[in-house]
C-alpha cells in the first residue's frame, strides 16, 4: 500500500523504494540501522557483530572498537619486538651449535619465546589488516554493511551517500579534539538516528522533495499503529536535535 506521509526523517529505503521496516522488532529502522540476527534486535549505525567482544559494533561503541584494535596492535608489536632478540639468538645457537653464558636458555624457554614471537606476529598482521580496513571505512564514512551493500536513497543506491570529506568523516567518529579522540570517552557526533549526507545527494533529495505527488511506499502488511508510533518517535527525536 502507499502512504502520502513525506515528512519522515528518513533518507534511505529498500531496493523497491519502500520504508525500511523490521517485522521482527516491529519498528521502522532509522537510517544506517540494521537488524542483528545474533542479538535479535535492530542496532543503530550497525557495522557488524563481533564474536570476540560478543556484541554489536555500532554507533555507541564503534570508536571504542577502533581504539581496542589500535592498542591490541601496539601490544602485539611490543611483544614481537621484545622477543625478536631471543628469536635471533635461538637461530644463531642452532647454526653455531653453541650457547653463550649470558644468553643461555633451556629448551622449554626457547620454545615458549619462539611460540610467543610467532603468535605476536600472526596477531599483529591480522589485527593491522582489520584496523587499517576500518580506518579506510571511517575515511569514507561507511560501515562494514555499507561497504558491500550500498545504502539506497530515494534517488538510488549511493555508496558514498554519507561521505562528508576525509576530515569531517573522522570527526564524525572521533570529534574535533585530538586528546579526546585517543581517550576512551564517547565523542561520536549525532544521535544515532539522523546523519548528514553528501551535498550532491542532498541537492538531489531536495529537488525530489519539491514534488508534491511523490509517495512513500510501505511494505505490505505493515501494522499501522506501529508505523504511527515510530513516525512520531522519529519526528520528535528529529525536532529535539534541531
Amino acid at each position: 500500500r502507499l502512504s502520502r506521509e513525506t515528512n519522515l526523517p528518513l533518507l534511505t529505503r529498500h531496493i523497491d523504494g519502500s520504508i525500511r521496516y523490521c517485522f521482527i522488532c516491529r519498528c521502522i529502522k532509522p537510517d544506517r540501522a540494521h537488524h542483528c540476527s545474533v542479538c535479535e534486535k535492530c542496532v543503530l549505525r550497525y557495522d557488524h557483530h563481533c564474536p570476540w567482544t560478543n556484541s554489536c559494533i555500532s554507533y555507541g561503541n564503534y570508536k571504542y572498537f577502533i581504539l581496542f584494535l589500535a592498542w591490541a596492535l601496539i601490544f602485539c608489536i611490543f611483544v614481537a619486538g621484545t622477543s625478536f632478540e631471543y628469536f635471533i639468538l635461538f637461530w644463531q645457537n642452532v647454526t653455531n651449535m653453541e650457547q653463550t653464558q649470558n644468553h643461555s636458555m633451556s629448551s622449554s624457554g626457547k620454545f615458549h619465546l619462539l611460540f610467543l614471537f610467532f603468535v605476536a606476529i600472526v596477531f599483529a598482521i591480522s589485527i593491522s589488516s582489520l584496523f587499517f580496513y576500518h580506518l579506510f571505512l571511517i575515511g569514507k564514512n561507511r560501515t562494514t554493511v555499507e561497504s558491500y551493500r550500498a545504502p539506497i536513497f530515494t534517488n538510488g543506491p549511493q555508496k558514498d551517500g554519507f561521505d562528508l570529506g576525509f576530515k569531517q568523516n573522522f570527526q564524525e567518529i572521533f570529534g574535533n579534539s585530538f586528546m579526546k579522540a585517543i581517550a576512551p570517552i564517547f565523542t561520536t557526533r549525532g544521535d544515532g538516528v539522523n546523519y548528514p549526507i553528501n551535498t550532491m545527494i542532498l541537492e538531489d533529495l531536495e529537488q525530489q522533495s519539491r514534488n508534491p505527488n511523490r509517495d512513500i511506499i510501505l511494505p505490505l502488511d505493515t501494522p499501522s499503529s506501529s508505523i504511527n508510533n515510530d513516525r512520531n518517535h522519529l519526528l520528535s527525536g528529529n525536532t529535539n536535535n534541531q
